[in-house]
Formats: structure tokens, sequence, C-alpha cells
């Protein structure tokens, strides 16, 4: 059975393999001993705090786990509140017009502008899993699940939430989009500045990014049209997240020019359309329908998907899934059916 759950030091070995096969571009996942222990550690912070009235710099990191071999098949996370310690930047791709009245001429000419416009929203990150687990609606549990987890601790996240979606690039990491950049303002290649983004090195963003607004027409063709545009192993994420709610409105990554996406917290419809109820353990049916389901604990969380029957006052919950959440008769579980994004 697979249950997702808070990280632990002992996962060090698995999260590294993740951030391996990850791949070039995956900037929240770098490829470095000494962040990803770190992040292990704020995680463990994070969800030790009992008491938590409002965002802050918490950084929750999870797993998904096979429970029969204990094998660790992906990971997913959900940041706080982002930019209170560093920086996080963007493009906000913006409209000027040069008009002659004289002349009649009349041009509307696209920009994009460096930002800071996300500082403090929260942000759904991280998001991997391997590849012989990418059935059987597993992705879609390991990204919706922390909907759930949102849902029942409002406090500890912003109104808005996040998620920066990976960008153009080709088999060896490259970025069109980059390309162009490092032509003209850095002597970097775009895994190396990629990298040094990963593991909080921003200060040659300052330094070396054009402050002015770029015109997008100056940018070469090729650089034009990956602006806003996903990886092709992204395009499932993007869905499901469209889905449940986000939008782009209009900001793309500094490297490779992939969008960001947005949602007020309290419109996302699996945090909007979840239920929290307490259960009772007995036989579930074959043939009821399948639901993310959570228990209420931050330290202790559990998720997984399984079978509900559901009454007006409770839920049934069969006995291997109970243990798997560790939840007993009487407690309560958050659960959002399944199939109900696409």
């Amino acid at each position: 059975m697979l249950v997702v759950r808070p990280i632990k030091p002992q996962d060090y070995a698995a999260l590294y393999r993740c951030a391996v096969e990850s791949g070039h571009g995956f900037t929240s996942l770098p490829v470095d001993e000494d962040l990803l222990r770190r992040r292990i550690a704020r995680a463990q912070e994070a969800f030790a705090r009992e008491q938590v009235s409002e965002p802050g710099d918490e950084g929750y990191l999870f797993v998904m786990e096979e429970t029969d071999t204990g094998e660790v098949v992906g990971c997913s996370a959900i940041e706080a509140a982002v930019g209170l310690s560093d920086a996080f930047y963007h493009y906000r791709l913006g409209t000027v017009t040069h008009h002659s009245k004289e002349l009649d001429i009349y041009n509307a000419l696209e920009t994009l502008t460096l930002c800071n416009d996300y500082t403090g929203f929260s942000e759904l990150c991280t998001l991997f899993l391997r590849e012989p687990f990418r059935k059987n609606m597993n992705g879609r549990v390991l990204s919706r699940f922390r909907m759930l987890f949102m849902a029942e601790f409002r406090n500890r996240f912003s109104e808005v939430a996040i998620a920066e979606m990976r960008g153009v690039s080709d088999e060896n990491g490259q970025s069109p989009f980059w390309g162009w950049l490092q032509q003209h303002f850095f002597s970097m290649d775009f895994t190396q500045a990629d990298y040094l983004t990963g593991i909080g090195e921003k200060t040659f963003v300052a330094e070396l990014m054009p402050q002015l607004p770029i015109y997008v027409k100056l940018l070469p063709p090729e650089a034009q049209a990956v602006i806003g545009q996903v990886h092709d192993n992204t395009r499932p994420a993007l869905k499901m997240l469209q889905s449940e709610g986000f939008r782009c409105r209009g900001y793309v990554d500094i490297f490779d020019a992939g969008p960001t996406v947005e949602a007020e917290v309290s419109n996302i419809k699996s945090v909007r359309e979840s239920k929290r109820l307490p259960i009772k353990i007995g036989d579930v049916a074959k043939e009821q329908s399948r639901f993310i389901v959570c228990n209420t604990q931050v330290a202790n969380f559990r998720a997984a998907q399984a079978r509900l029957e559901l009454a007006d006052d409770h839920v049934v919950l069969d006995a291997k899934t109970a243990a798997a959440l560790q939840v007993q008769n009487g407690d309560n579980v958050r659960f959002v059916t399944l199939t109900g994004a696409n």
C-alpha cells in the first residue's frame, strides 16, 4: 500500500535518488547532499511545530512510501510562505503601448519585468514520482493530498497558493529562453544557473539579470516560442492543477520561462469539496468509490487512496487502511473523491 507521510532523516538516500532521477530543470530538488539534508531537517522542524498561527518559513516535505517494502517512491512538498528569507523572482508579462497620433501608428508590445510579486504566498512544489509507480492514480494522490493538508491546517498557509511549472528544455537540459539570457547577460549554462538557484545561491540574479523591462519581440523566435510553455513531462501536472482551479496570471520563470499558476486556497476544488468526518472501521465493498483520505495530525500525518463507505455522520474505513493512516474508531479523517479532478 502506498502512503504519504512526513519525511524522516533515514529517507535521505531515497530523496537523493529522486533528485537524480528528476533531471534538469527541477529547481526545488537539486542534486546536492547538504541542501537535501537541510531540507529534511527543516521539514522536521515544521512538522514539529504544534501551534502555528500564520504562515512563516516552514517547508513541509513529504514522501510516498510502499508500506509492504518500506521503499520511498516519490516526494512532494508545500512551502508555507515563499520569499521571506530568500528573494523569490519571476518575470511578469505585461504590455506597453507606443502610439503616434500624427503618423497613425499604434503598437502594443509585450514585456517581461523582473519582480518579487509572489513573496509571502504558499507554494506547491517538489512533486516527483518515480517512473515505475506512475500508474493507478498515484501521481494524482501525491499532488492532491497537499490540498487536504492545507484545508485541514488553513492557518499554516497563505490565502493564495502557487505552483511553478517546469519550462521547455531539451534532453541535455538546455533552455531556449535561457540561451538568450546567457548570451547577453550571463556566462553560465542553464543547468548551472538552475542548480545555483535550487541551493539558494540567488545573489547572481540580482547582480546580473536585466532590471529594466525586456521587449519580448527583441528575443529570438525560439525564445519567444517557449514563454509560458511547459516541459512535456509537466503537462499532466499542469492539467491536474488547472482542473483544481489554478490559472496562469502572466508570471513565468526567469530561467526557462515556464508558467506559474495560482489559486485562492479556499477556491481550490479539492479544498472546497473535501469533508471531515469520524470513522468506523469495518468492511468496505469493492464497488465503493476511491478517495484520497488523510488523518488530521501534523507530525504523524498520513494520506493514502482508499475506498470509503459514506454515511451522513461518519465514513467506514477498512482495518488495513485505518492502520496505515494511524487512526482508530471515532478519529476524524479528511477526504475527497479521487476521480473528482481530471
